[in-house]
């Protein structure tokens, strides 16, 4: 018994279980315009997925995040190796990183509307800021932490700066990395939501924020169970896929 009660508490099923319990109690008490319970939601849901409009929305909606999120990969880890590596670059850089990495992407929303218009460019670019800084910092973190032991046998050995570079610091780096890959994963999902819901006329933050207009709150609660379960298998997939690649590289998985 404590075993299967052990399983259940693991996986979440008894948490999940208590939510809906606590979701229908609140339908039960509400009117559905203002909270629909999880049947009403389910038949929403269907209604949207019949007229083709959920899987049309959040089509766009991830292509655009994998557009911002992929270009943010590729140029925050070369920026967070290069500061990494270099502490005069290093203090000359962080006091810039550490300042606009509290300034929510949203914020820039309004600007990069004025630069780069009302189309695809300027919602790609507020996922582009918001992907890069979480891998910046964790790839710094990366390259900073490695053992200065390891650096120092590896000379001892003959090896080059370029091959220290290239087979200490990158690999000690990768789960730094990965772990700022899946953290920017997220800050794209959020940004680019709250970008939809003020400049876009399609995607998943526009249908949550027009439902209103139409009292759907049901489909509303469809847009955010959409969001958050497929940015939770985007999430599991990108971590197996880590996991693959860390072992390649003879490394273990940062929790």
């Amino acid at each position: 018994m404590k075993k299967i009660i052990d399983f259940l508490t693991i996986k979440g099923f008894v948490t999940w279980a208590l939510l809906l319990a606590i979701w229908q109690l609140g339908a039960i008490l509400n009117p559905p315009e203002f909270l629909p319970g999880p049947i009403q939601t389910i038949i929403g849901g269907a209604e949207i997925v019949r007229n083709g409009m959920l899987a049309q929305y959040v089509g766009i909606s991830f292509m655009r995040i994998f557009t911002g999120w992929s270009l943010g990969i590729l140029a925050a880890v070369p920026i967070g190796l290069l500061i990494g590596q270099f502490a005069t670059i290093r203090r000359i850089f962080e006091p810039f990183i550490n300042f606009f990495r509290f300034v929510p992407a949203i914020g820039f929303l309004t600007l990069f509307l004025m630069w780069f218009g009302v189309g695809e460019e300027s919602k790609v670019a507020i996922i582009i800021y918001a992907t890069s800084f979480p891998i910046i910092i964790n790839t710094i973190a990366g390259v900073i932490g490695i053992n200065n032991t390891t650096i120092q046998v590896a000379l001892s050995q003959g090896a080059s700066p370029a091959q220290i570079f290239f087979t200490v610091t990158i690999p000690a780096s990768i789960p730094y990395i990965f772990t700022g890959v899946r953290l920017g994963l997220s800050g794209a999902i959020i940004s680019i939501v709250a970008a939809e819901m003020l400049a876009a006329q399609k995607g998943i933050g526009y249908m949550i924020y027009t439902s209103r207009l139409y009292f759907r709150t049901d489909w509303i609660f469809v847009g955010i169970l959409t969001l958050g379960l497929t940015g939770y298998i985007s999430d599991r997939l990108l971590r197996l896929f880590g996991r693959t690649v860390l072992k390649r590289f003879g490394v273990t998985d940062r929790k």
